[in-house]
């Protein structure tokens, strides 16, 4: 009975240490700003003045294990994990938190030492390793880290990391919402993962204006004054271009007619309208309405306003002629930034191809009754 018991805690035993090291050492549950549970950790002494400089990881193909410790499904606090053994994609939001000095040299779940200087971090299921943009949403910062342990073990929380990447993201005051997106080995084989990809165009110097005729400077006007035009890409946005008061001007003449004799020319009097409201953004309804029926493009749900209001900035800069269409919807402590409505299901598909293309992200159509 008793060689029975002794084998019995020897099993158990031996199950909690394969636990253990499939988590990682640096990877036990975690608290608040780094903290373990049992201890407490932190930023560390001698901290190097120049962190903020340190770049980011700088993604490259790097074989997926599809065997092995670091591949298999795994067991913490008695949930389970089943890691990904693929090239697909993945994006994420959720609590971000980070881990220093108290995991700094320890082994990771990859094996790794863990540098709380190096621009790395921890999640539950992605492969060992692999790469992930992490953006803050309240202030726009993003850092891409290379993903080489296991972890957080909190619900809620959806990648721990290094305290640099912490630190240029502005999260070391503690945890904080943030969205991830995998770096997959297409992403590099390509470029599409560099966010100037496609786009050096815009580098571009613009042209020269034309010597000798001078057209009227663009004026701003409600969009109910004039048929919709498709902008160009050396358009400016109409939010930036001044509005200036309505005065007679000289008449053009038509670029087919011959040249006019020398002299004045008749004036065209323009019949003065009522005065223009400010040009703003559209309102914000903080519930839907019947006027939000249709079809709709959400480009992201955020538990904090800030985050929606960032990102929804970020969408009107990179499209402008979007820029109209953009709310956010405010329903049950979630806010949503949706662009639209559209007619059909055919045109937001063509404004999720617009956004997807400009702004690197995952936008979907949705539709409001």
């Amino acid at each position: 009975m008793a060689d029975g018991a002794l084998a019995s805690r020897a099993l158990t035993a031996c199950a909690l240490a394969a636990a253990l090291v499939l988590a990682g050492c640096a990877s036990g549950p975690r608290s608040s700003g780094g903290g373990v549970a049992g201890g407490r950790d932190g930023p560390g002494t001698n901290i190097p003045s120049d962190l903020d400089r340190v770049p980011d990881a700088e993604p490259r193909i790097e074989a997926i294990r599809s065997s092995g410790g670091t591949s298999k499904p795994y067991t913490v606090l008695g949930r389970g994990y089943q890691p990904i053994t693929d090239d697909r994609p993945f994006r994420e939001s959720g609590i971000a938190s980070w881990y220093g000095r108290k995991f700094h040299a320890a082994s990771t779940a990859s094996g790794e030492p863990y540098d709380m200087y190096a621009m790395t971090a921890a999640h539950k299921t992605l492969p060992l390793p692999s790469y992930v943009r992490v953006r803050n949403p309240a202030n726009g910062r993003e850092v891409i880290v290379r993903v080489n342990d296991r972890g957080p073990f909190v619900d809620g929380r959806v990648i721990d990391l290094s305290y640099t990447a912490a630190l240029k993201l502005d999260l070391l005051r503690g945890v904080a919402p943030v969205e991830i997106e995998r770096i997959t080995n297409e992403d590099i084989r390509t470029g599409a993962w560099r966010r100037d990809a496609g786009t050096a165009y815009a580098a571009a110097p613009a042209p020269a204006p034309a010597p000798i005729r001078v057209a009227a400077a663009p004026v701003a006007v409600p969009s109910a004054w004039v048929a919709p035009v498709a902008m160009t890409a050396a358009a400016a946005p109409a939010a930036t271009m001044p509005v200036t008061p309505q005065r007679p001007v000289m008449a053009a003449a038509p670029p087919s007619a011959p040249e006019a004799p020398a002299g004045p020319r008749e004036a065209m009097v323009v019949t003065d309208l009522a005065p223009l409201a400010p040009i703003a953004a559209p309102a914000v309804p903080s519930t839907p309405s019947s006027t939000a029926a249709g079809f709709w493009v959400q480009l992201g749900a955020f538990r904090e306003r800030d985050g929606a209001e960032s990102l929804r900035n970020q969408a009107a800069r990179g499209l402008p002629t979007l820029a109209p269409q953009l709310r956010v919807f405010s329903e049950a402590g979630t806010h949503r930034l949706q662009a639209g409505p559209f007619p059909s299901r055919n045109a937001a598909g063509e404004a999720v191809t617009q956004l997807r293309d400009s702004l690197r992200i995952a936008p979907m159509v949705v539709e409001r009754r």
